[in-house]
């Protein structure tokens, strides 16, 4: 029997989740949690085989989840579940220590088919998200142009920019436009949603 714990902020879908896996006879939901804090305590407390953590959950996202676990309950395969499935995140969630990423719209066997998986040691990725992370274009900045717009987000103060990446103000602004220029952006907000949204900083 591999013991699950699913974890998922929404109870319309954390229940229908549970609901379908109840239905596998070798696929038991010991625990539910609605957020992330909740999830690492329930599954200290349940101790499942098998983590399936939302991506997006209050007080901790999934993949913050799934790090936390992999330290505590390194026994604990967790699996990434997400409406959002961008390359980016992919990379992340694997980072992170996850045996599985699934996106939310696959079919309602897939989930009990990925949970006997990494129950098992293997790894299971969306073969659509591993498709687009494959043909995901590389970054147009530079590192350096990826750390100041990092730095700098949406609208920091230029002169704080400056003295945190040790610049002038002056050489911060000729970055900035350049990196707007780079991003086909037409202001240095749109710029960083751009770069934030495709996983360049």
């Amino acid at each position: 029997m591999i013991r699950v714990l699913l974890a998922e902020d929404d109870e319309l879908i954390r229940t229908a989740l549970a609901a379908l896996l109840e239905r596998e006879p070798d696929i038991e939901v010991v625990a539910t949690a609605s957020d992330g804090r909740q999830a690492v305590d329930r599954a200290l407390s349940y101790r499942p085989d098998v983590a399936i953590v939302d991506l997006q959950m209050p007080v901790l996202d999934g993949i913050e989840v799934i790090t936390e676990l992999a330290r505590v309950l390194p026994g604990c395969a967790g699996v990434i579940l997400t409406g959002h499935g961008r390359p980016h995140l992919l990379r992340r969630a694997l980072t992170s220590g996850a045996r599985g990423f699934l996106a939310k719209g696959a079919p309602g066997t897939a989930l009990a088919d990925v949970v006997r998986r990494v129950g098992e040691g293997q790894r299971y990725v969306d073969p659509v998200l591993a498709a687009d992370a494959l043909t995901e274009p590389a970054s147009p900045l530079t590192p350096r142009e990826a750390e100041i717009l990092t730095v700098a987000g949406a609208d920091r103060p230029i002169r704080e920019v400056a003295r945190k990446v040790f610049l002038s103000p002056g050489t911060v602004r000729n970055h900035l436009a350049a990196i707007t220029r780079k991003l086909d952006a037409t202001s240095r907000a749109e710029a960083y949603r751009a770069a934030r949204d495709n996983g360049w900083i």
